[in-house]
């Protein structure tokens, strides 16, 4: 406390605008605080504050009944009881367990319960006063039972009703009554036959099945945990031979009126159970207005039940029961009374020495109830008092006095319960106690609200007034209001109301004041809210919240996550799945209870800000259900379904695949496709087919699992459908058409005994239909005339009958023969070659070509295409001719150009152009030389570092391979590197003689790495870059090994780890002079120079395709070379020379090299002396003499093949290649000789080598995609030749 004065102290001389009048007023009791009394020791009437509830039932499963009654004052309050108004003191009786300083006891459930039956009420005293608690009633139940009595058989006529009686026990509610069987089975109930109200079976009318003998009724106390059971009951029906009908009336309630009274809150019940033939059918109505909303039907309509009844449910109820024959009749009156309901409670008080009090109580209910005063538990006439007087339902005392002081108690009554309520009246005189603590901290966030306490006890009432840093003002304005309990609250807090307040109470007694700091705190505030979010179910969700708050809360702040509401709880164990990091929530593994309202709270003691976001989680749509098939017909059916759950997904689409058990049971095939908004689809089927179906929804999300299949349905056989697809007409072999197509599939026959009939005509000929039919997919039609068009249609057919009307097809029989190339065989492909072939020069590395296109009478069939053949004769820089590898490209279809891209520049090359057919290919145009331009030069193959010292760097290399023009210079350049991304300048050497291969870059700084970079130039531009890294040295050292290639590393020396003599990498790197490398086919030769210092390494070496590093024996530098065997042609390797001692991954030499392709020396020099070669170049030689000798023999007899040894040879004509170098062919030259006659493995050797010839340039293989377009390839003539050299002679004639 800061200061405190007593009565006769002056007044404060500040000037208080802000007042508040301040007793510590409580609604019930007065409650002197702990703060007060450790202070002053103030008296205090006693007042219950626990009591048993007003109704305790002693169930036989419960041990033992508390009779509670807890009290508090000062001095602490002794206890009485009284039993049904008598005195009763439990601590006589030896058998009830009592507490100390506790008005409660116990009753143990031991013994004979109903003495303690009665009602109960305890009164807690002291010197101040009493207070009594509410009555409470200890009931003991009895056990229900049915009486034992025999019952006599019912006998009833067939059509007349009947009850059956029930009259169940008395016992603690809710009851409820079964209808059984001796075996517990439900009687079962409809509007002929119900269960009333009070138990009793009524039957409307009775029927020959009403007659059995085990009509049970049961009866269970649930409170008590109770069933009995009634004895059984027989009844009798006797049948009749005519049941007349009649009109309704009422088996209950009896009477056309009634009366229902009920207690606000209990549920309404009004039935109605009729007797008639046909059975009544009961309705219900209120007079004079609607039904309640609330109301509803059961028991087939002979119950209303209106819940929780309220004054608006009172009037008047009508039910009728009607049949066709007329309708009965009943009112009910239904009354809604009210238990006491306070109106105006007393309240307790604490009032000053002199002043008048009063005290009021009211209470409402129906009926009116009763007022009953009652002062320390005595009646108020039995204790009067000359200052006390009733004023109706107020009690006023006068000039009140201390003694005055006491426990009122007013009760209010009616036959539905009672109220009572206990009020404290204090008179006395205190000077005001400041219950808050002095020097309190409040903070507050500016633009916010604040809120200062100063609570007070007092009497009279304490004034209370606030000031700010000992102002002589106190607070005022708009933005500041005193609360009731003396608190003081700031509205939209400013900066400027940061300091130190006071507040002063004080009343007639005296005064008492206490002080509070006010800082003023940064908002808290949420920067980075979480957004909404849509998450596939099984993923991670993640939602980031970002906040900002006063740097004094560091230890204070917290982030919260909330879902719908509720708080999550972060436990952070295995199988937890939130986990908050960095302000993120991950939810893992999403479920669908995932979804909703996700909310982020930042607070600080002070304040707090929130951001939500929804998270609405995602899945493929559950399975459709309810699959039903109706309107069956005999090709068709109706499917409908119920969508499943979307799970925020919509189906887009609802796909219906069927399932037949005759062709492929089990396989699953999509039928139909609906849109996600339909519910039902008509699914046209196939005759002949046992089908059953389902279903399966498609949303964004994806496909969702299908639906349980329907039952099954079989469709009767039905003609075909349709009629067979992709018909082909194709000409093999001149004189015969081959017509195929596509056939129908088994589920698309529509029946047994299918067929096909194929009709054909020439197309451009007057005559009818010839017709065929055939089971296969396939027909030959003989003795066609070359290369004319035909008509052709295929009907389908079964037992059922013919499909549709077919469509027409056209197409062209065999292809013409021309020209005789061997005895008996003939071919026909093109017998001209274009014209007019120009070539025009587009850039150094594509031209363009033209030509006239070939006439179609020398075409003799459909024009395939056109194929173009080019080789490189020369580069320009070397006037030396030396053919290249010939380069073909495809271009199908009618055309007069095309570009031919990919040619090396500067460079002479020979074109000619040729056009093929399905037989292959024409003779070639006269050839067509052109020259491309220059280009920019290759990549120089070598680049390397030859010596390095403290300033300098040598650098040798090797001119391109391809210069690709004249070399006009080179462009060096370099820089300085390090381990990290920073780089020096990149500085630049012009070298202008392109004859220079060598050079030395001076004034480099020592011990520093530097990058260099080379590219070659002609005219045109420079060409790609080769690039070496270096470090200078510390000083002058001997040259490095040179190398071939670019990729290379050599590291530093390190310092050995022992004290044992090794060979330093400045050793070994001095130990091998001139590495090189050498390629040849399919193996390498890695050679080098000793350098004087012996040791010992290895090389490595790793197809780059593969990935996989072999290595060889341990090597030393005395043996000079190493060869690597066994590798493929064609391939790229990397070859390493690495020492012993080494165990990084850094070598002494790398190199990148390519093996070479297979060609005929290798294979000459490989396989010419084997044993089996020579034995196999017999039996070939041998195999080709017989061949010619029945070629010889066949021209002079005049002879032809057979179409029928044409189709045995080459049964699928398409398979065939066409390729032009085919044994036993003339060409369509001249001047070519006959290469059959001349196949030879030395000839063979010795064409290779030739490169004038265009018998190899002038034909290719003609090859398509599917989709008809060109394959352009570029292909090498050695490897083409390598592979015709072995293979050609085992070749059969076409």
């Amino acid at each position: 406390m800061r200061s405190q004065q007593g009565p006769g102290l002056a007044a404060t001389p500040r000037l208080l605008v802000i007042v508040c009048i301040c007793a510590f007023h409580a609604t019930t009791a007065i409650d002197i605080p702990l703060e007060v009394l450790g202070h002053v020791n103030i008296e205090q009437l006693p007042t219950i504050t626990d009591q048993a509830p007003s109704s305790l039932i002693a169930f036989p499963f419960d041990e033992s009944f508390p009779m509670t009654c807890e009290a508090k004052g000062n001095p602490e309050p002794e206890f009485q009881w009284k039993k049904n108004g008598e005195d009763f003191d439990p601590y006589l009786d030896p058998r009830l367990m009592k507490e100390e300083n506790s008005g409660t006891f116990v009753i143990p459930n031991n013994g004979n319960l109903t003495e303690y039956q009665g009602t109960y009420r305890c009164y807690a005293s002291n010197k101040l006063g009493t207070a009594i608690s509410k009555e409470i009633e200890f009931i003991v139940p009895d056990v229900p039972k049915f009486p034992k009595e025999k019952l006599d058989p019912v006998e009833v006529e067939e059509g007349q009703p009947f009850i059956l009686k029930c009259d169940p026990p008395t016992g603690i509610p809710p009851l409820q009554i079964y209808w059984m069987t001796i075996n517990l089975q439900h009687i079962e109930q409809d509007e002929r036959v119900s269960t009333g109200l009070n138990g009793d079976l009524y039957f409307s009318h009775a029927v020959e099945k009403d007659s059995r003998r085990d009509y049970c009724c049961y009866a269970a106390f649930q409170r008590i945990r109770t069933i009995v059971q009634k004895n059984a009951m027989s009844v009798n029906v006797k049948t009749t031979n005519a049941i007349l009908e009649r009109k309704p009336s009422l088996l209950t309630p009896p009477g056309d009126r009634s009366q229902k009274k009920l207690v606000k809150g209990e549920d309404l019940q009004l039935e109605c159970i009729p007797e008639g033939i046909p059975t009544p059918k009961v309705e219900w109505m209120k007079i004079g207005d609607r039904l309640p909303v609330k109301a509803k039907l059961e028991n087939h309509g002979k119950l209303l039940i209106v819940p929780r009844v309220e004054q608006e449910d009172s009037g008047r109820y009508m039910c009728r029961a009607k049949n066709p024959l007329g309708e009965a009749i009943h009112y009910f009156t239904v009354t809604v009374e009210e238990p006491p309901e306070w109106v105006s409670e007393p309240e307790s008080q604490l009032s000053m020495i002199g002043s008048d009090v009063q005290i009021k109580c009211s209470a409402r209910g129906v009926p009116e109830p009763t007022i009953t005063w009652r002062v320390n538990g005595e009646l108020l006439q039995a204790s009067p008092a000359a200052n006390r007087k009733t004023l109706g339902d107020t009690i006023m005392l006068h000039n009140a006095k201390a003694s005055d002081s006491a426990v009122y108690q007013c009760e209010a009554s009616n036959r539905h319960g009672s109220l009572l309520s206990n009020a404290n009246i204090m008179i006395m005189n205190l000077q005001p106690m400041i219950l808050t603590n002095n020097g309190e901290d409040y903070s507050a966030v500016e633009g916010k609200g604040a809120m200062m306490h100063c609570k007070v006890f007092s009497s009279p009432p304490s004034t209370i007034t606030w000031s700010k840093d000992d102002s002589t003002e106190s607070v005022e304005g708009p933005r500041f209001t005193l609360h009731d309990n003396g608190s003081l609250e700031i509205h939209r807090v400013e900066k400027g109301d940061v300091g130190q307040y006071t507040c002063l109470a004080k009343n007639t007694e005296g005064s008492s004041a206490i002080d509070a700091m006010l800082y003023i705190k940064d908002p808290t505030r949420i920067v980075v809210a979480p957004e909404d979010l849509q998450i596939l179910k099984g993923t991670t969700a993640q939602l980031s919240c970002l906040a900002e708050y006063d740097k004094s809360f560091s230890d204070d702040f917290e982030l919260l996550w909330e879902k719908d509401n509720t708080e999550i709880a972060l436990n952070y164990t295995e199988n937890s799945r939130y986990v908050v990091e960095d302000s993120t929530l991950h939810i893992i593994n999403v479920s669908y209870g995932d979804q909703g309202v996700y909310r982020c709270v930042a607070k600080s003691p002070v304040d707090r800000d929130t951001a939500s976001a929804f998270v609405m989680v995602l899945d493929v749509p559950d399975a459709p259900e309810n699959l039903v098939l109706s309107e069956h017909k005999r090709k068709s059916v109706k499917l409908k379904w119920t969508p499943g759950d979307d799970h925020n997904s919509p189906p887009t689409e609802f796909i219906i695949e069927y399932e037949e058990n005759k062709w492929e049971p089990g396989n699953w095939k999509e039928l139909l496709r609906v849109p996600g908004n339909h519910n039902s689809a008509v699914l046209k089927l196939h005759g002949h087919v046992d089908y059953r179906f389902r279903a399966y929804a498609v949303s964004a999300v994806g496909a969702g699992p299908p639906s349980e299949p329907t039952e099954r349905y079989k469709t009767p056989p039905a003609a075909p459908d349709k009629n067979p697809e992709n018909i082909k007409i194709e000409g093999h072999l001149p004189h015969e058409m081959d017509v195929n197509w596509e056939p129908l599939s088994p589920i698309e026959h529509n029946g047994p005994g299918l067929e096909y009939k194929v009709s054909y005509r020439r197309q451009d000929v007057e005559e009818d239909w010839t017709e065929h039919t055939v089971k296969r997919h396939s027909f030959v039609v003989r003795n066609t005339p070359t290369f004319v068009p035909y008509e052709v249609k295929i009907q389908a057919k079964n037992n059922q009958g013919w499909g549709p009307e077919p469509k027409i097809v056209s197409g062209y029989s065999g292809e013409d023969s021309f020209f005789w190339t061997c005895p008996g065989e003939v071919t026909s492909v093109p017998s001209a070659a274009p014209d007019d072939v120009t070539v025009q020069v587009m850039n150094s590395s594509s031209v363009n070509v033209t030509w006239t296109r070939v006439h179609k009478d020398k075409l003799h069939g459909h024009l395939g295409g056109y194929r173009i053949n080019w080789w490189r004769l020369r580069s320009l820089v070397d006037s030396k001719k030396s053919h290249g590898d010939k380069h073909s490209l495809t271009f199908p279809g009618d055309r007069t150009h095309a570009s031919v891209p990919g040619l090396t520049p500067f460079s002479e090359y020979s074109l000619i152009v040729m056009t093929f057919n399905g037989r292959g290919n024409g003779p070639g145009s006269h050839p067509v030389n052109f020259k491309t331009p220059e280009g920019v030069p290759g990549k120089n193959p070598v680049f390397r570092v030859t010596d390095v010292k403290r300033n300098s760097v040598s650098l040798s290399w090797a001119p391109p391979l391809e210069p690709n023009g004249i070399l006009t210079r080179y462009l060096l350049e370099y820089q300085f590197i390090n381990d990290t991304e920073d780089v020096g300048p990149l500085q630049t050497v012009d070298i202008s003689n392109p004859d220079t291969t060598k050079w030395i870059l001076r004034d480099l700084e020592p011990l520093s790495k530097y990058k260099f970079y080379l590219r070659s130039c002609t005219a045109v531009g420079c060409g790609p870059v080769v690039s070496e890294e270096s470090t200078t040295a510390l000083e002058t050292t001997s040259s490095l090994a040179p190398t071939v290639g670019i990729r290379k590393s050599l590291s530093t020396p390190s310092t050995p780890k022992s004290h044992v003599t090794k060979p330093t990498r400045s050793s070994i790197a001095t130990a091998l002079l001139n590495v090189s490398s050498a390629v040849n086919g399919s193996f390498v030769n890695i050679s080098w120079t000793p350098g004087g210092q012996h040791t010992e390494f290895y090389v490595a070496y790793m197809n780059n395709r593969e990935g996989h590093w072999k290595r060889s024996e341990t090597l030393n530098t005395s043996m000079t070379f190493h060869i690597i065997e066994g590798l493929q042609p064609e391939t790229e390797y990397t070859v390493r020379l690495v020492p012993n001692s080494w165990h990084d991954n850094s070598s002494l030499f790398e190199d990148v090299i390519t093996t070479g392709s297979a060609g005929l020396a290798s294979v000459h020099g490989g396989i010419s002396t084997q044993g089996w070669f020579i034995g196999l170049m017999c039996a070939i030689a041998l195999l080709t003499l017989m061949v010619l000798i029945a070629c010889f023999v066949n021209r002079n007899k005049g002879g032809k093949y057979s179409v029928k040894e044409k189709e045995d040879l080459h049964p699928d004509v398409e398979s065939q290649g066409m390729n032009d170098d085919t044994f036993c062919e003339y060409s369509d030259n001249d001047e070519k000789p006959l290469k059959g006659s001349q196949h030879s493995l030395s000839r063979e050797i010795k064409a290779a080598d030739s490169g004038d010839s265009l018998v190899d340039y002038g034909d290719e293989d003609a090859q398509f995609n599917e989709d008809g377009s060109f394959i352009g390839e570029y292909r090498s003539r050695k490897e083409k030749r390598a592979s015709t050299e072995i293979k050609a002679p085992t070749q059969t004639p076409a």
